[in-house]
């Protein structure tokens, strides 16, 4: 297992650990590591894996997968690779990685002011798009939706975590506003990610890597609103 320290800690740049595997593919697991792996529409992240050997330039991360215990770190095409039983020290490529985490909770946000079922979304280190089921185009105006977005931003709410059971998510499913992706279940509790006090901004079950205060995302507007489908609306977010 990979013990996914990002978890605890978003903020956490690098670590020190040990290679379990060098996979068939050239992929390595660490027994723990900073790098968040893909999923939930957030990118895994890149970075290097520094050890006595060299320098591995990381180009992603990614599950082992369907095992979500495990974590591999994707090496970039012909760089050098440790071994099996070495100790490493991973280290992040924060400007991406904190640049995701302001988009995510940007998005978290944007979750916030549109109130109709989200039907899939991705986040980059620019731009991040959700898609709504939206009948009515008229229900959602670009400029206003810009300034209630940068107001929430500029109100510095907090952005914290706790955890629910499976059973506890499952008997609030108004907590889930993704229909295309599921809650991480599975494992027996899920992370809620509140916004202001108690949630009164936002509460919804995520996996992913936020900031710790709304303030932290900058200046953030709606760059477009496009029409993908009868009633699906994506709408596109920008940071500076």
């Amino acid at each position: 297992m990979t013990d996914q320290l990002y978890r605890t800690d978003a903020y956490l740049r690098d670590c020190e650990a040990t290679v379990l595997e060098v996979n068939e593919r050239g992929g390595i697991v660490l027994d723990r590591t900073p790098f968040y792996a893909a999923g939930g529409g957030q990118p895994g992240d890149r970075g290097h894996i520094r050890f006595a050997g060299g320098d591995c330039p990381i180009a992603t991360t990614v599950y082992d997968g369907q095992d979500k215990s495990r974590i591999v770190h994707v090496a970039a095409e012909g760089a050098p690779r440790p071994a099996a039983g070495d100790k490493v020290t991973a280290v992040l490529d924060w400007e991406l990685r904190h640049r995701h985490m302001r988009m995510h909770t940007a998005l978290h946000l944007l979750c916030s002011l549109v109130k109709f079922p989200v039907t899939g979304g991705q986040i980059g280190a620019d731009e991040g798009r959700l898609d709504f089921d939206i009948e009515d185009a008229s229900a959602v105006d670009k400029d206003k939706l810009t300034a209630d977005l940068q107001a929430l931003v500029s109100a510095d709410y907090p952005v914290s975590e706790r955890w629910i059971t499976d059973a506890e998510l499952e008997a609030n499913p108004g907590l889930v506003r993704t229909m295309a992706v599921k809650p991480p279940m599975g494992s027996g509790r899920v992370r809620l990610v509140l916004i202001g006090d108690d949630g009164s901004v936002d509460m919804q079950p995520c996996g992913g890597t936020h900031v710790r205060a709304t303030s932290e995302i900058g200046v953030v507007a709606v760059s477009k609103i496009e029409k993908k489908g009868k009633i699906n609306r994506r709408i596109r977010v920008v940071i500076a």
